[in-house]
This record gives C-alpha cells, structure tokens and sequence, in this order.
C-alpha cells in the first residue's frame, strides 16, 4: 500500500468500520424475534429475487442447499413464503413470498426507515445533514466504480 496515502487508508478502514456497525444497528431495529437472522435475511433475498428455486437461493445467500432447504421451512411454517413447481421443470420448485411475507419485509423496511430519519432529526443539525448527503454523493460515485 505503498501508494496509498494515509487519508486514502484510514478513510477506507473507517468507513467500512463504520458501515459495519450502521448495518448491524439497522438490522436490530427491525429484528422480530420469531426468526432467525438467517431466516430474515432468506426472506429478503426471496423478495429480491421473486420466484426462484432453493438451490439458487443457497447460491445467493452463499450456504449449502441444505440449509437453505431448512430455512425454507421455517418460513413455511410462518406463512411467509409458497412453494409451486417450477413450469419449466416440474421436479423444482420456485419459492414465492406470500401476502405476508411481503407484508413483514416491507414492515421492516418502513422501520429502519423511519429509525434512520428519526436518527438524523434528533442527532444533526440542519448543516451536518446537509454535510451527510454531500458525502453520500461521493459514496454513489465510489460505488459506480
């Protein structure tokens, strides 16, 4: 790192540090306590993606399908997810979200939403909120990159 210059360092090590720990604030704010971290995050991803197999959804989610396959079933259990086969290959199966499914993802969304704005009306100025949206443009550029 010859090359890099300190700002550039510390910059990059404390903005993932930083990130790391908004992520996992923001995470909390929304956790009910009826699923496991992996099964929201299993629940989110089958929202992102819309239809799709257990497999796929264990290479996305980067675990082996059979825990993925367990993870499906307990969100089976909750009513949160649908199983119906695959038109294209009767013996898979495509994983939809069911009403409420997609009733708790966009709960939980609304959540974090509405903590991360609570947070900038009671912790920042006017003029650090304004100083937090120009970093935020420089961010969108790193990650154009």
């Amino acid at each position: 790192m010859a090359d890099i210059s300190d700002s550039a360092a510390r910059a990059a090590r404390d903005l993932r540090v930083v990130f790391s720990r908004l992520r996992r604030r923001i995470r909390e704010v929304a956790q009910n306590t009826d699923l496991s971290p992996s099964q929201e995050s299993a629940l989110t991803l089958v929202g992102k993606h819309g239809a799709a197999t257990a497999s796929a959804l264990a290479a996305a989610e980067g675990v082996r399908p059979q825990s993925m396959a367990t993870t499906l079933a307990a969100l089976d259990q909750h009513g949160l997810i649908r199983r119906a086969p695959d038109p294209d290959d009767g013996r898979r199966q495509l994983v939809t979200l069911t009403d409420a499914g997609r009733a708790r993802i966009e709960g939980n969304r609304q959540v974090r939403e509405e903590w991360l704005a609570r947070a900038f009306q009671d912790r920042y100025t006017e003029e650090e909120r304004q100083t937090v949206l120009a970093a935020l443009e420089l961010m969108e550029r790193l990650s154009q990159q």
